[in-house]
Protein backbone atom coordinates (compact mmCIF):
# COMPACT_ATOMS: atom_id res chain seq x y z
CA UNK A 1 0.00 0.00 0.00
CA UNK A 2 1.52 3.32 -0.98
CA UNK A 3 1.38 5.94 2.13
CA UNK A 4 0.63 9.76 1.03
CA UNK A 5 1.73 12.40 2.64
CA UNK A 6 -0.81 14.90 4.51
CA UNK A 7 -1.58 17.45 2.62
CA UNK A 8 -1.11 19.80 5.97
CA UNK A 9 1.38 19.64 8.50
CA UNK A 10 1.43 22.25 11.05
CA UNK A 11 4.54 21.80 13.08
CA UNK A 12 4.95 23.42 16.30
CA UNK A 13 3.81 26.61 14.79
CA UNK A 14 3.85 29.83 16.66
CA UNK A 15 2.14 33.22 15.70
CA UNK A 16 3.83 35.84 17.86
CA UNK A 17 2.70 39.94 17.50
CA UNK A 18 5.60 42.17 18.67
CA UNK A 19 3.31 45.29 20.54
CA UNK A 20 4.94 47.95 22.78
CA UNK A 21 3.25 46.75 25.46
CA UNK A 22 4.56 43.30 24.76
CA UNK A 23 4.53 40.22 22.30
CA UNK A 24 1.30 38.57 21.98
CA UNK A 25 1.36 34.98 21.34
CA UNK A 26 -1.81 34.10 19.76
CA UNK A 27 -0.63 30.33 18.27
CA UNK A 28 1.53 28.65 21.09
CA UNK A 29 3.74 25.74 19.50
CA UNK A 30 0.87 24.26 17.57
CA UNK A 31 0.90 20.76 15.64
CA UNK A 32 -1.56 19.40 13.49
CA UNK A 33 -2.14 17.42 10.37
CA UNK A 34 -4.90 16.84 7.76
CA UNK A 35 -5.24 14.42 5.35
CA UNK A 36 -5.89 14.71 1.70
CA UNK A 37 -10.04 14.68 1.38
CA UNK A 38 -10.52 15.48 5.09
CA UNK A 39 -12.91 17.66 6.77
CA UNK A 40 -11.95 19.41 9.52
CA UNK A 41 -13.79 21.73 11.50
CA UNK A 42 -11.96 23.80 13.93
CA UNK A 43 -13.86 25.51 17.33
CA UNK A 44 -12.52 27.96 20.03
CA UNK A 45 -14.10 30.66 21.86
CA UNK A 46 -13.56 34.65 20.75
CA UNK A 47 -9.69 35.38 21.02
CA UNK A 48 -8.56 31.75 20.91
CA UNK A 49 -6.56 31.42 18.03
CA UNK A 50 -8.50 30.39 15.66
CA UNK A 51 -8.52 32.93 13.24
CA UNK A 52 -5.00 33.17 13.15
CA UNK A 53 -4.39 29.50 12.61
CA UNK A 54 -7.23 30.06 9.22
CA UNK A 55 -4.92 32.90 8.29
CA UNK A 56 -1.98 30.49 8.41
CA UNK A 57 -3.49 27.43 6.58
CA UNK A 58 -5.21 29.67 4.21
CA UNK A 59 -1.17 31.10 3.96
CA UNK A 60 -2.67 34.69 4.07
CA UNK A 61 0.48 34.90 6.75
CA UNK A 62 3.40 32.96 7.66
CA UNK A 63 4.41 31.45 10.95
CA UNK A 64 6.49 33.02 13.19
CA UNK A 65 8.05 29.87 14.27
CA UNK A 66 7.89 26.55 13.53
CA UNK A 67 7.09 24.88 9.81
CA UNK A 68 3.62 25.00 7.61
CA UNK A 69 3.55 22.80 4.52
CA UNK A 70 1.03 22.81 2.17
CA UNK A 71 0.74 19.84 -0.25
CA UNK A 72 4.34 19.33 0.74
CA UNK A 73 5.41 22.70 0.47
CA UNK A 74 7.02 24.95 3.16
CA UNK A 75 5.23 28.22 3.20
CA UNK A 76 8.22 30.16 4.78
CA UNK A 77 10.75 29.33 2.09
CA UNK A 78 8.22 31.03 -0.67
CA UNK A 79 9.01 34.35 -2.00
CA UNK A 80 5.27 36.60 -2.30
CA UNK A 81 4.99 35.55 -5.80
CA UNK A 82 5.25 31.86 -5.59
CA UNK A 83 2.71 32.46 -1.97
CA UNK A 84 0.68 33.81 -4.22
CA UNK A 85 0.93 31.00 -7.15
CA UNK A 86 0.31 28.49 -3.93
CA UNK A 87 -3.14 30.85 -2.92
CA UNK A 88 -4.40 30.82 -6.51
CA UNK A 89 -3.76 26.79 -7.70
CA UNK A 90 -4.23 25.04 -4.32
CA UNK A 91 -6.21 27.11 -2.24
CA UNK A 92 -9.88 28.25 -2.53
CA UNK A 93 -11.54 30.92 0.66
CA UNK A 94 -14.76 31.39 1.61
CA UNK A 95 -15.98 33.73 4.07
CA UNK A 96 -18.76 34.32 6.32
CA UNK A 97 -19.35 38.02 5.41
CA UNK A 98 -18.48 36.46 0.81
CA UNK A 99 -16.05 39.09 0.12
CA UNK A 100 -17.28 39.88 -2.67
CA UNK A 101 -16.13 42.91 -5.20
CA UNK A 102 -19.21 45.36 -5.40
CA UNK A 103 -18.04 46.88 -8.64
CA UNK A 104 -17.68 43.51 -10.15
CA UNK A 105 -20.62 41.59 -11.45
CA UNK A 106 -21.88 37.63 -9.79
CA UNK A 107 -20.17 36.21 -12.90
CA UNK A 108 -16.71 38.81 -13.03
CA UNK A 109 -16.56 37.75 -9.27
CA UNK A 110 -15.46 34.13 -10.16
CA UNK A 111 -13.59 34.62 -13.12
CA UNK A 112 -11.65 37.30 -11.38
CA UNK A 113 -9.42 34.46 -9.74
CA UNK A 114 -9.33 32.74 -13.31
CA UNK A 115 -7.81 35.60 -14.69
CA UNK A 116 -5.29 36.04 -12.30
CA UNK A 117 -4.29 32.57 -12.78
CA UNK A 118 -4.44 32.24 -16.31
CA UNK A 119 -3.71 35.44 -17.49
CA UNK A 120 -7.10 35.72 -19.74
CA UNK A 121 -10.53 35.31 -19.33
CA UNK A 122 -12.49 32.07 -19.20
CA UNK A 123 -13.14 30.87 -22.71
CA UNK A 124 -13.84 27.05 -21.36
CA UNK A 125 -17.16 27.81 -19.87
CA UNK A 126 -16.13 27.14 -16.48
CA UNK A 127 -17.26 30.21 -14.80
CA UNK A 128 -20.52 29.54 -16.42
CA UNK A 129 -20.58 25.52 -15.55
CA UNK A 130 -20.00 26.43 -11.64
CA UNK A 131 -22.30 29.43 -11.07
CA UNK A 132 -24.99 26.93 -12.45
CA UNK A 133 -24.05 24.03 -10.43
CA UNK A 134 -23.98 26.75 -7.35
CA UNK A 135 -27.53 27.61 -8.41
CA UNK A 136 -27.15 30.89 -9.75
CA UNK A 137 -29.03 31.52 -12.65
CA UNK A 138 -27.18 33.76 -15.89
CA UNK A 139 -30.03 35.93 -15.24
CA UNK A 140 -28.48 36.17 -11.47
CA UNK A 141 -24.86 36.36 -12.64
CA UNK A 142 -25.33 39.96 -14.44
CA UNK A 143 -26.05 41.30 -11.29
CA UNK A 144 -23.26 43.02 -8.74
CA UNK A 145 -23.28 41.38 -5.01
CA UNK A 146 -25.71 44.05 -3.51
CA UNK A 147 -28.69 43.11 -5.69
CA UNK A 148 -28.27 39.40 -4.62
CA UNK A 149 -29.40 37.95 -1.23
CA UNK A 150 -27.09 36.88 1.37
CA UNK A 151 -27.85 32.79 -0.09
CA UNK A 152 -26.89 33.74 -3.74
CA UNK A 153 -23.81 35.89 -2.42
CA UNK A 154 -22.39 32.66 -0.51
CA UNK A 155 -23.33 30.38 -3.64
CA UNK A 156 -21.14 33.19 -5.82
CA UNK A 157 -18.24 33.07 -3.13
CA UNK A 158 -18.34 29.27 -3.30
CA UNK A 159 -17.95 29.21 -6.99
CA UNK A 160 -15.56 31.63 -7.11
CA UNK A 161 -13.65 29.26 -4.68
CA UNK A 162 -13.70 26.46 -7.26
CA UNK A 163 -12.93 28.15 -10.06
CA UNK A 164 -8.98 27.30 -10.01
CA UNK A 165 -10.09 23.61 -9.14
CA UNK A 166 -8.32 24.00 -5.28
CA UNK A 167 -7.29 20.83 -3.33
CA UNK A 168 -8.12 22.63 -0.24
CA UNK A 169 -10.94 24.72 0.76
CA UNK A 170 -10.75 27.20 3.55
CA UNK A 171 -13.78 27.88 5.30
CA UNK A 172 -14.84 30.93 7.97
CA UNK A 173 -17.77 30.70 9.03
CA UNK A 174 -19.90 30.33 6.27
CA UNK A 175 -22.97 29.89 7.21
CA UNK A 176 -22.40 32.67 9.89
CA UNK A 177 -24.66 35.45 7.89
CA UNK A 178 -27.13 32.81 6.83
CA UNK A 179 -31.09 31.87 8.03
CA UNK A 180 -31.04 28.59 9.04
CA UNK A 181 -32.56 27.07 5.49
CA UNK A 182 -29.86 28.49 3.47
CA UNK A 183 -26.99 27.65 5.91
CA UNK A 184 -28.56 23.73 5.91
CA UNK A 185 -27.91 24.13 1.45
CA UNK A 186 -24.39 25.58 1.73
CA UNK A 187 -23.54 23.06 4.17
CA UNK A 188 -24.83 20.31 2.17
CA UNK A 189 -22.74 21.84 -0.84
CA UNK A 190 -19.63 21.69 1.22
CA UNK A 191 -20.39 17.99 2.45
CA UNK A 192 -20.86 17.23 -1.65
CA UNK A 193 -17.63 19.08 -2.44
CA UNK A 194 -16.00 17.02 0.13
CA UNK A 195 -17.08 13.57 -1.25
CA UNK A 196 -16.22 14.45 -4.78
CA UNK A 197 -12.58 14.38 -3.29
CA UNK A 198 -12.14 18.38 -1.66
CA UNK A 199 -10.02 18.65 1.13
CA UNK A 200 -12.03 21.34 4.01
CA UNK A 201 -10.88 23.24 6.80
CA UNK A 202 -13.74 25.34 8.17
CA UNK A 203 -13.76 27.77 11.14
CA UNK A 204 -17.17 27.60 13.06
CA UNK A 205 -18.38 28.51 16.36
CA UNK A 206 -21.74 26.28 15.43
CA UNK A 207 -21.48 22.52 16.69
CA UNK A 208 -24.59 21.93 14.39
CA UNK A 209 -22.26 23.25 11.57
CA UNK A 210 -19.12 21.40 13.22
CA UNK A 211 -21.33 17.78 13.29
CA UNK A 212 -20.91 18.14 9.04
CA UNK A 213 -16.81 17.82 9.26
CA UNK A 214 -15.27 14.54 10.04
CA UNK A 215 -13.57 15.73 13.08
CA UNK A 216 -13.43 18.67 15.16
CA UNK A 217 -10.28 20.41 16.43
CA UNK A 218 -10.69 22.97 19.32
CA UNK A 219 -8.35 25.88 19.97
CA UNK A 220 -8.02 28.03 23.14
CA UNK A 221 -5.31 30.27 24.36
CA UNK A 222 -3.49 29.68 21.08
CA UNK A 223 -3.18 26.00 21.76
CA UNK A 224 -5.03 23.08 20.57
CA UNK A 225 -6.59 21.11 23.85
CA UNK A 226 -8.27 18.42 21.21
Amino acid sequence: MTMTSPIVEVRSVSKIYPLASGDVVALDDISLTIEDGEFVAIMGPSGSGKSTLMNQLGCLDVPTKGRLLIAGTDVRTLNDHDLTRLRLSTLGYIFQRYNLIPLLTAYENVEYPYILKNRKQDDTGRVWQLLESVGITRKMARHKPAELSGGQQQRVAIARALVNEPRILICDEPTGNLDTKTGLQIMNMLTDLNKKGNTIIMVTHNPETAGYADRTVVIRDGRIVV
